[in-house]
């Protein structure tokens, strides 16, 4: 029985368009440039900030964001940057009686304006505020404790095997994952994903026939 689950932020509830292009602008640099290096070193398993440091060898990326901050050109969310389906999935996850949880890799700020989307969820926090990040366990003991669920009962989505998927089964979630985004379709097949997820999902729509 499932009774909550916990989804991931970037690129499973919000597309990472404009969030790349942003730092395109700020670098002086082309967006299809900046795209083309993020989807590169995803490729090869670093770390999606490596595409700014590739631009820009000597880059302190805190530093630079706070920077982006005070010029008034810093986080932005809003109703485009939500993908189709998750307003109508988490509406109906709830309805059917699950606490809905929001918690992925995201600043403080990003968890303010998450919630200023007034989403259907009952918890949104990110691991800026909570100090941990994925896919250390102490993040998703955090998320589970925000589900008042026991592991088993609770369910992470999410587009990343090796910060969503691998880490909340080894922390004894259920797992579905997403295959959208650079990292959900590159490695959706892979036998990591194959072997571990619970669910295996195109679509978070397709969670509620699952958990019903």
């Amino acid at each position: 029985m499932i009774r909550a689950v916990i989804f991931d932020v970037g690129e499973t509830l919000v597309r990472d368009d404009r969030y790349w292009a942003a730092w395109a602008d700020w670098l002086g640099a082309p967006r299809h440039t900046v795209s083309a290096l993020v989807g590169a070193v995803v490729a090869q398993g670093r770390d999606n900030a490596d595409a700014l440091r590739l631009i820009r060898p000597d880059i302190d990326i805190p530093t630079e964001y706070a920077a982006r901050e005070t010029a008034g050109c810093g986080e932005d969310l809003d109703e485009t940057d939500l993908y189709d389906d998750v307003r109508p999935a988490l509406a109906a996850l709830r309805d059917l009686g699950l606490r809905v949880v929001i918690a992925g890799n995201q600043t403080a700020r990003a968890g303010e304006l998450l919630r200023a989307l007034d989403l259907p969820a009952d918890v949104v926090a990110t691991s800026g505020e909570w100090g941990v990040a994925k896919p250390r366990p102490e993040f998703f003991q955090r998320a589970t404790e925000a589900g008042q669920a026991p592991p088993g009962e609770t369910v992470y989505v999410g587009d990343h095997p090796a910060n969503d998927t691998l880490p909340a089964a080894a922390a004894g979630l259920r797992t579905a994952h997403l295959r959208r985004g650079p990292w959900g379709h590159l490695w959706a097949d892979t036998p990591e994903v194959v072997g571990t997820a619970d669910w295996r999902i195109d679509s978070l729509t397709d969670l509620v026939p699952l958990l019903t």
